[in-house]
């Protein structure tokens, strides 16, 4: 039974994590001591996020191991990967292929968290405020800023997917979330105090600046977040689902 994130609101929320794993991102360096992309998949876990898609090649089954036993693949199968569209389609054509298969995985899921596979330690707190944010903001485009420097993940609606659609394959990542905002979709930038989110696995975690947390609760109430899931111990484990 999926059970859909809620939180000080009278209203249940279901949002995706769809981690872009290009090659150039190296998903499967080494992020205090695991692979980036399974560390990606318990914070996204931890903060809320259901399900959890990978969209990554995969033709040794590296990643899939690497997944193996994350805490997203013990909730009911509900992490995958998907195999990449045509290099061509670029970033937006990739993100596409995620959300085609968040949706075949889960129906209702309303949004999607676009998390590229080099910001390993954005902290699960981050992915709860974000998911906090929707629920009082359904609409908005939604991206986490530290020190005024605009991070990832950043919170799609999946209200803006004919346009993600329209966008040809010549824009990075970045160059997509502002064709959304020029094309003026409703967004809003949180200061969520995560250095995760703007410095990326080529630093070392222990060399990231303190994280600051919210100034102030984005839903309006105070939220007391438990430990991080990257850091328990592993579980016994379960290789993820193929999709797409």
């Amino acid at each position: 039974m999926i059970r859909p994130y809620r939180a000080c609101y009278d209203r249940a929320v279901t949002v995706a994590a769809v981690v872009l794993a290009a090659p150039s991102e190296s998903p499967l360096a080494d992020a205090d001591g695991l692979p980036r992309v399974r560390r990606i998949a318990d914070a996204a876990w931890a903060g809320g996020a259901i399900p959890i898609i990978v969209v990554a090649a995969d033709p040794d089954g590296a990643i899939s191991s690497a997944l193996a036993g994350a805490q997203a693949s013990l909730a009911g199968g509900h992490a995958a990967l998907a195999r990449p569209g045509p290099a061509d389609t670029g970033p937006a054509g990739q993100l596409v292929r995620g959300i085609a298969a968040a949706l075949s995985l889960v129906r209702d899921t309303e949004a999607v968290l676009v998390w590229p596979a080099g910001f390993p330690w954005v902290g699960p707190e981050t992915v709860t405020s974000l998911l906090e944010a929707h629920g009082v903001t359904p609409g908005a485009l939604l991206r986490p800023t530290y020190r005024g420097a605009a991070g990832w993940p950043v919170l799609l609606p999946l209200a803006h997917l004919e346009l993600l659609r329209s966008l040809g394959p010549d824009r990075g990542a970045d160059e997509v979330v502002g064709a959304l905002i020029a094309a003026d979709s409703p967004h809003r930038t949180l200061d969520l105090g995560d250095p995760g989110t703007v410095i990326g696995g080529q630093t070392a975690r222990r060399a990231l600046p303190p994280y600051d947390g919210p100034p102030e609760p984005v839903a309006g109430h105070v939220h007391e977040w438990g430990a991080a899931v990257a850091d328990r111990p592993d579980e016994p484990p379960e290789p993820p689902a193929v999709v797409g």
